[in-house]
């Protein structure tokens, strides 16, 4: 899908051919994004979950060993992705609650924007530290959105950096725009009216830890409040950043001068 009118819905909000979510654990593209990649989903967007940890520190039960925990919470994200209509999700199995921005971390993130060549990545905001007045943001939310970053730009296009991805195929790419979700700083919101339903089917899929808790008043509280003023119901609010122009990328649909991919 090249620069053209396609490019937006019937609400005339941009969709992209292919979207890439990074994020820490399992459940943290629920909470965060589900309901635009749920209603790009339905336009025909394909989506790819990146998880860099299995979460396996994240269930707090006496005998739970994280062993166990990687593969239940595992198996949640997996049916929430189905709710999604996600095509693929990958795990990186980095450690759960020590997450760095490593070199390491970032060359596996630039294999898999190299391998799937998404037009959008979306990530958190690693400069939030206070959440409000009962909340410190995540140390491995704020590492992974880091190491996300550092991985779509500038790593993931250029093509001496990593340079040996090339034996398994994987060239040079620069993603067309990166979607910042988060609290604050946002300036583009999507309505996410049609999709919040979906988005709330998701996060009760990771019954591990919703338990007892019902998220359904305070997803739609806070995507409502996001929605505020702007002649819609909910929404999801994100930051945008475009690497690439309209007119660029309708040319080299992400590939970099010099890529040897470029004519195919």
């Amino acid at each position: 899908m090249n620069n053209t009118k396609e490019e937006v819905d019937l609400n005339n909000q941009y969709i992209p051919e292919s979207a890439m979510a990074i994020v820490a654990h399992p459940d943290d593209i629920e909470f965060s994004c589900a309901g635009t990649l749920a209603r790009w989903a339905s336009a025909g967007t394909r989506i790819y979950y990146i998880l860099c940890t299995s979460g396996e520190v994240g269930i707090a039960e006496s005998g739970m060993s994280k062993k166990k925990a990687a593969q239940i919470r595992e198996e949640e994200q997996l049916e929430a992705a189905k709710v999604i209509g996600a095509d693929e999700v990958v795990f990186l199995r980095e450690p759960d609650g020590m997450l760095q921005p490593t070199m390491e971390l970032r060359k596996k993130l630039v294999r898999e924007i190299r391998r799937l060549r998404p037009e959008v990545v979306i990530c958190g905001d690693p400069t939030i530290v206070w959440a409000g007045d009962s909340y410190i943001n995540h140390p491995d939310h704020r590492a992974a959105a880091t190491a996300a970053i550092d991985a779509t730009f500038p790593a993931a296009g250029q093509p001496n950096l990593f340079e040996e991805l090339e034996q398994e195929g994987f060239y040079a790419h620069k993603p067309r725009k990166v979607f910042v979700s988060g609290w604050s700083q946002t300036d583009h919101y999507i309505n996410i009216t049609d999709t919040i339903d979906k988005k709330i089917a998701a996060l009760r899929a990771h019954k591990s830890q919703m338990k007892d808790w019902d998220p359904e008043p305070r997803i739609k509280e806070w995507a409502a409040e996001r929605a505020k003023g702007k002649e819609m119901s909910f929404a999801e609010a994100f930051r945008v950043v475009t690497l690439v122009s309209d007119e660029d990328w309708g040319t080299t649909n992400g590939r970099v001068l010099g890529d040897s991919q470029l004519e195919e």
